[in-house]
């Protein structure tokens, strides 16, 4: 595992992420850490249509029609979509749910940061 992983309490390798921190599951020490980051390894950064690095909690805007396979509408532009989820392991690297069309992934360059 990677050292910035590890308890900076106990040193204890047995650490899980939580609520945007990171828990270590000897000594139950709390920290705020970069969980993006830790994920997937690579410290990558998720930049919107117009260059914004995006975080996760963020609020996002939709700034084109985006079709959904199996739904009789797109997500229109201007939708606005809150508290999304990185997800830098794939190529659509956000997470969140959207209002009448539930949980879905979007591609960061269709977003902007609101």
């Amino acid at each position: 595992m990677s050292k910035s992983m590890n308890c900076p309490e106990c040193e204890s390798e047995f650490t899980y992420p939580d609520n945007g921190k990171m828990v270590c599951s000897q000594c139950f020490f709390e920290w705020q850490a970069d969980i993006g980051a830790l994920a997937d390894g690579t410290g990558e950064k998720v930049l919107d249509a117009f260059g914004n690095e995006l975080v996760s909690g963020n609020t996002v805007v939709v700034i084109k029609d985006l079709p959904v396979k199996g739904a009789p509408k797109p997500v229109k532009a201007g939708t606005k979509v809150k508290n999304i989820r990185i997800n830098s392991s794939s190529d659509h690297n956000i997470d969140c749910k959207i209002d009448g069309f539930g949980a879905m992934a979007l591609k960061s360059e269709f977003v902007k940061k609101a």
